[in-house]
């Protein structure tokens, strides 16, 4: 085992120092055809900052090779996640969404940890139909091209969504859109659905899709008799495609038709995003009698194609949480007349609570995310889970960067968690701290599982 690790160690060196293609997340969408992905554009030359990231990536690479040849395979996975805290405050000197960038790269080309531990059986549940070993998932709007699925899965998540997705490729609204308002732990985005398009994602999800299935052909995924591990389409852990509608589609409904049609095959869960604040009109779609005929148009599309024995993906709506208690009247009587598989609770939102209110960058326009969320969207959450009686799967999210917030989702009635603004500030070393905490949770207050301790509170 040390020496396959030296040996990636010093590989992964010599491929970062010769530059190849290290920031191929990055296209050049004004040259490209629609639809197509387009070319990889020169490397640019690394700033002071850049290189003090790149020196220290590569000393922590090499010294993780030769730590492992003294330490057995748990300890050195721990050992890796807790040297991504030396690396992750270097992006703070990045622009935003340039580090947001290299991040994905990272994730997409293997340079990120792989959790090797598996997930605790107290975390363990089964939503959908579908095995999670944690219910600790990824938020859509971090891999919006599904450019990494395989390595952010890899981190340790018992979910990831990719998304959002549009039909056709848009560059989404202009830079500068991302801002960091890190000392209240939030970002501020406006970046508009910015989507390299359906054929582009397609492709990737078909083939990661060919290569788990030739994988378990050829016996290397799983031998006969082994016991069915958490997983879905993408392989170990839960693959979730979230689809948008372009900026200048007059029928939303044709554009959310036409993800369905050429993203469900891929996905274990499907996502209508009806809730960003960065596309005009967007959340109109919120409205009862506009969601009620969205849902049935999606619902239609999915239930007419021919699906296996697994059946169709679960169709979820994902929610503002700046809507009045009457909005969430409707969308709960819709979702249970339509018989909806779930909620995501919440997206960003436009206010600006405080202390966040306090703050220059908190006059840019874009939605709020990060701890400043998070009791606005647990308390929308706590409100739809009385809503719905309980009877719809509920995916909390807003503002969770430890085991506790994901634990006070969870009995808030979250049956799962996603986090994104926590992901970016903790890095990879945040999940597995998350997910030791909430067993911590769950233990002291004597449940002995996830299930037991969805919404706890209205018991």
């Amino acid at each position: 085992m040390a020496g396959r690790a030296a040996t990636s160690s010093a590989k992964w060196a010599r491929e970062f120092l010769l530059r190849r293609n290290p920031l191929g997340a990055i296209r050049n969408s004004s040259s490209a055809a629609p639809g197509a992905a387009s070319s990889t554009p020169k490397v640019p030359h690394f700033s002071k900052k850049g290189r003090i990231l790149t020196g220290a990536t590569i000393g922590l690479a090499i010294a993780g090779g030769a730590y492992v040849s003294t330490a057995d395979e748990a300890t050195f996975c721990g050992w890796l996640f807790s040297a991504t805290k030396v690396v992750n405050p270097l992006f703070a000197l990045l622009d935003a969404e340039f580090a947001h960038k290299l991040a994905v790269t990272a994730a997409a080309r293997g340079w990120v940890p792989r959790e090797k531990r598996p997930d605790p059986q107290i975390l363990g549940l089964e939503v959908w139909g579908r095995k999670f070993s944690n219910p600790i998932g990824l938020a859509a709007g971090f891999d919006k091209n599904a450019e990494a699925t395989e390595g952010l899965l890899g981190l340790g998540f018992g979910f990831v969504e990719v998304g959002s997705v549009t039909p056709v490729p848009q560059e989404g609204n202009p830079k500068p859109r991302i801002f960091r308002l890190r000392e209240d732990g939030a970002i501020i985005n406006r970046c508009g659905f910015n989507s390299e398009g359906i054929v582009v994602v397609a492709k990737r999800l078909g083939a990661q899709h060919g290569k788990r299935m030739l994988a378990e052909t050829s016996g290397t995924s799983s031998s006969p008799g082994d016991e069915v591990k958490p997983g879905g389409k993408s392989g170990p852990g839960i693959l979730g495609v979230n689809l948008g509608k372009n900026k200048t589609s007059e029928d939303a409904a044709a554009d959310y038709v036409q993800g369905v049609h050429n993203l469900s095959q891929y996905a274990d869960y499907l996502v209508i995003n009806v809730s960003s604040p960065n596309t005009a009109g967007l959340r109109m779609l919120q409205g009862r009698k506009q969601l009620k005929d969205l849902v049935k148009k999606v619902q239609a599309a999915r239930d007419e194609m021919q699906w296996g024995d697994d059946g169709p993906p679960p169709l979820l709506v994902k929610i503002a949480p700046d809507l009045s208690r009457g909005e969430l009247e409707d969308i709960a009587a819709v979702a249970l007349a339509l018989h909806l598989d779930g909620l995501i609770i919440s997206n960003t939102t436009v206010s600006r609570p405080d202390p966040v209110s306090n703050n220059p960058v908190a006059t840019e326009t874009g939605g709020l995310s990060g701890k400043p969320l998070f009791p606005l969207s647990t308390n929308m959450l706590r409100e739809m889970y009385t809503l719905t009686r309980g009877k719809i799967p509920l995916i909390g999210c807003g503002g969770v960067s430890s085991g506790e917030d994901a634990y006070k989702k969870i009995r808030a009635g979250a049956t799962l968690v996603q986090l994104y603004t926590g992901f970016a500030y903790g890095g990879p070393a945040l999940i597995p701290k998350i997910k030791e905490e909430l067993v911590s949770c769950l233990e002291r207050d004597g449940f002995k599982s996830i299930q037991e301790a969805i919404g706890a509170d209205h018991r």
